[in-house]
């Protein structure tokens, strides 16, 4: 028995399909697999940026926690001598007051009428 004519085309039209068929799942596979693999790059990239970025913050907090405890520290002197300074002031003023206050208070002015 013969295979018609026909029947060889119908044949290399199915093998063909089916060859079709499997270069276009390839494609697919490999795009998928490409696009799981951007996606994984992009994730590695951003968390090495997010680390970067901690890093760089952390440092950051700790430089001004260190310049804050030093600011601290400066005003804690700056106001340690400014009481000083006030109370060496006082000191030294305050027999001029006490005098004078004795003075006014023990001095009787008589008003003439």
């Amino acid at each position: 028995m013969e295979v018609p004519a026909g029947q060889d085309g119908i044949q290399r039209l199915l093998a063909a399909e089916q060859e079709a068929q499997a270069i276009v799942t390839r494609a697919r596979k490999a795009k998928t697999d490409r696009l799981k693999q951007a996606k994984d790059e992009a994730e590695r990239e951003i968390a090495t940026f997010k680390s970067e970025r901690e890093a760089e913050f952390k440092g950051k907090v700790t430089d001004h926690s260190s310049s804050s405890d030093a600011n601290v520290t400066r005003l804690a002197d700056e106001s340690t001598r400014a009481v000083k300074g006030i109370q060496d002031s006082v000191q030294q003023k305050k027999k001029d007051v006490l005098n004078l206050l004795m003075h006014h208070v023990t001095t009787v002015t008589v008003a003439k009428d």
